[in-house]
């Protein structure tokens, strides 16, 4: 089932935790894609004509405590350092002690348009686990840009859930509109290719995450301590719901694909 389009930016509530943890759980209606070493993605179609479709994948992750993946999902200035398909992505303002709203923009596969989004993220730690979910809203200081193209978050985010105290497993859930009609080469890959090795890169920057965090600002951990934030408070008045529908369309279904050197880099990239 798709996500019921939003009438009005409000800021999620329990109720809309417990429905995002049971998408993560669903099971029917689901087709798999891809199943690797304790990876596994599924794919769900929507809207074929326009390849709209949601993606699951779910991870295991040995040697990786839940809060230390919940940390790497947080920390943007060490997304910027793993990241390989980030363009340049920023927190714009807080609204509440867990939730904020943020800007990311990313590469597309070769030749299509890069994409960027505007979000409305919150996040609630539940004991060993942790939820992050987020959807598209409008910003007035952050319209649509000429070099990129406006993708649209339905509804995307991360259900963490502890397995002991130095394991974990992670589902990524995302309904996204790219904006487009994009080719079926695009959806093949995003599902067999390019999210497995997005999650493997997530996983080995978990890794690495400890070591980097203690030579940067080791103790600035906003999303646990809101104190700490220095983010200015954003009304939710200033925003509204982006829909899909108010967005330009491109139609890039008959490019063919490239080589995109940057989007194959090496899993071994360094983090410093």
């Amino acid at each position: 089932m798709s996500v019921p389009a939003r009438a009005a930016v409000h800021i999620p509530d329990d109720g809309d935790f417990r429905a995002f943890r049971a998408a993560c759980e669903a099971e029917q209606g689901w087709s798999l894609r891809y199943r690797g070493a304790g990876l596994a993605v599924w794919v769900q179609p929507l809207e074929p004509q326009r390849s709209l479709h949601k993606i699951k994948c779910r991870m295991e992750c040995e040697d990786v405590p839940a809060e230390t993946l919940y940390d790497v999902l947080h920390d943007v200035e060490y997304r910027k350092k793993w990241d390989t398909n980030v363009i340049e992505t920023f927190d714009i303002g807080k609204l509440t002690v867990n939730s904020d709203v943020g800007y990311y923009a990313w590469r597309c596969p070769k030749p299509l348009k890069n994409r960027d989004v505007v979000t409305l993220r919150s996040w609630l730690p539940t004991g060993t686990d942790y939820i992050i979910m987020n959807y598209s809203v409008k910003h007035p200081k952050y319209p649509p840009r000429k070099d990129m193209v406006r993708a649209v978050s339905i509804q995307t985010g991360y259900l963490v859930q502890g397995r002991g105290a130095r394991s974990c497993s992670i589902t990524y859930l995302a309904q996204v509109d790219p904006k487009g009609s994009l080719p079926k080469w695009v959806v093949n890959k995003s599902s067999q290719l390019l999210a497995p090795k997005a999650m493997k890169k997530m996983y080995k920057a978990c890794l690495k995450y400890p070591a980097w965090k203690l030579k940067h600002n080791p103790h600035f951990k906003p999303w646990l301590f809101p104190e700490q934030s220095t983010l200015p408070a954003v009304a939710l008045s200033e925003l509204s719901i982006q829909h899909a529908d108010s967005l330009e369309n491109i139609d890039e279904s008959a490019l063919s694909e490239t080589k995109d050197d940057h989007g194959e880099a090496s899993d071994e990239d360094s983090v410093n």
